[in-house]
């Protein structure tokens, strides 16, 4: 990988999210009686789509909003111009990415799944959304947000609106914890535009299918990226899929989420998370997974089905990231979901001097540095910051965040008593075997069966 691009600057990354910052300040204060400011950052969000398709429509709907007078029909357009925007961010961060690593995109195919969707839940959402950007996060009490319970209540029973349902779920319990705005003295104004916006559009009749098709051939993990909060939490299977038929190598992705208590930490997560992907076993194993007809999205994510999938002979995710991982290709990105936060390519990295600056740490490869989030390496597993900054060869995820390309750790090769040593992150996620993982899982297993015996008490009272 060429370090050297991913340190340069990308062209005009700054000049769009100055104007998304501008736009994101409109709605601080609200829209139901906007002040100069306010109309000037829509106004310049509107100059930056006024060559697009959806220059007239977001140029109608600033006008409106610097009136104070925009309908439902309005937010959708400023919030698909933020959206798009941010998408042009992503591809031109991706752009470079395709650079450094030599890799090419695939073409994505697929048919979309039918199917209707109720318009009444989704024009109820809409509502509840438009409510929300004329108070402004400085206007909004418990009785504005506990407005968008009942709806999440209807759309949580319709499977393809789930996806809308869990992003107003959590975005309700934010606002709801932030109550009252006015008292706020900071505001994640990035987070709360982007929660609306994608909101919004996922109002759109049709805006939640994903076109899928199936595949056949053999997967060879790379790593589990684990996300941890405190009432969910989500593993997902990085890997690269060999097609049966000899095809082009896939980046693809396999991902579980559970619901938990906020006492399951550490090693207790993978008891929740197991039961409902066997793939994290084949992880924990070091094993290929032959799959048959497994269903797939066009953008690369396998809706795993057990039935389609046995394990297949060991796989070494490090001969992977050496032999197999250069020549993937990766499957273009949904529109909605172009943004550079969702940003996560696979890389492999060896040869790298670690050098660790307080507690910053950077991998220094043909004299330019790139910089390691050790942040992200979870408590539930073997691999440490530690172990990181004394690696040698490192299997990773590439993100970009506060303006820098930043790397991931998902595991590293480093040397112990003269021999080479694997950690992995995701090395407990199909069970523990070493010293420290057994007493890490025995000490999760006993929070959960205190957990049980208190929720049967309770229940029985």
């Amino acid at each position: 990988m060429r370090a050297d691009l991913l340190a340069d600057p990308v062209d005009g990354v700054d000049e769009v999210l100055a104007v998304v910052a501008g736009a994101d300040q409109a709605l601080v204060a609200g829209l139901l009686r906007p002040q100069p400011a306010q109309a000037a950052g829509l106004v310049a969000l509107a100059e930056a789509v006024a060559g697009s398709p959806l220059g007239a429509k977001v140029a109608e709907a600033a006008e409106k909003a610097a009136a104070g007078a925009a309908g439902e029909e309005h937010f959708l357009s400023l919030a698909a111009s933020r959206i798009a925007l941010f998408g042009s961010v992503h591809d031109a961060l991706m752009a470079r990415i395709e650079q450094a690593t030599g890799r090419a995109q695939a073409d994505s195919g697929g048919a979309v799944s039918g199917g209707g969707q109720a318009e009444n839940l989704l024009l109820a959402a809409r509502s509840w959304l438009a409510d929300l950007a004329r108070a402004g996060w400085q206007g909004i009490d418990h009785e504005l947000v506990s407005g968008a319970e009942p709806v999440i209540t209807a759309l949580l029973p319709e499977p393809r609106l789930r996806r809308l349902a869990a992003v107003l779920d959590g975005f309700a319990a934010e606002l709801a914890a932030s109550c009252p705005g006015s008292a706020l003295e900071r505001i994640p104004v990035r987070r709360w535009g982007d929660l609306w916006s994608r909101a919004l559009l996922l109002t759109l009749p049709g805006a939640t299918e994903v076109p899928v098709s199936t595949v056949t051939g053999r997967l060879l993990p790379l790593g589990v990226d684990l996300h941890e909060h405190a009432t969910a939490a989500q593993a997902q299977v990085h890997a690269v899929f060999e097609p049966a038929d000899g095809g082009t190598p896939l980046l693809v992705r396999a991902s579980v989420s559970a619901p938990k208590p906020d006492t399951i930490i550490g090693a207790g997560i993978w008891q929740l998370l197991r039961p409902h992907l066997s793939l994290l076993t084949a992880v924990s194993e070091g094993r290929s997974v032959e799959l048959t007809d497994m269903p797939i999205t066009a953008e690369g994510d396998l809706l795993w089905r057990d039935e389609h999938a046995r394990s297949g002979e060991p796989a070494d995710p490090f001969v992977t990231a050496r032999v197999a991982l250069p020549a993937a290709s990766a499957l273009p990105t949904a529109p909605l979901d172009r943004h550079p936060a969702r940003i996560a390519v696979p890389v492999f990295l060896e040869g790298y001097l670690a050098e660790q600056s307080g507690e910053a740490l950077t991998f220094s490869l043909a004299g330019r540095s790139i910089a390691v989030d050790t942040d992200r390496v979870p408590a539930a597993g073997p691999l440490t910051p530690e172990a990181v900054a004394a690696s040698n060869a490192c299997i990773g995820l590439l993100r970009w965040d506060a303006g820098t390309f930043r790397v991931q750790p998902l595991a590293v090769e480093t040397t112990a008593r003269k021999k080479t040593v694997a950690l992995h992150a995701g090395a407990w996620a199909g069970g523990a075997a070493d010293k420290v993982g057994v007493k890490a899982e025995k000490a999760a297993t006993d929070a959960a069966t205190v957990l049980r015996e208190r929720a049967g008490r309770l229940l029985r009272k």
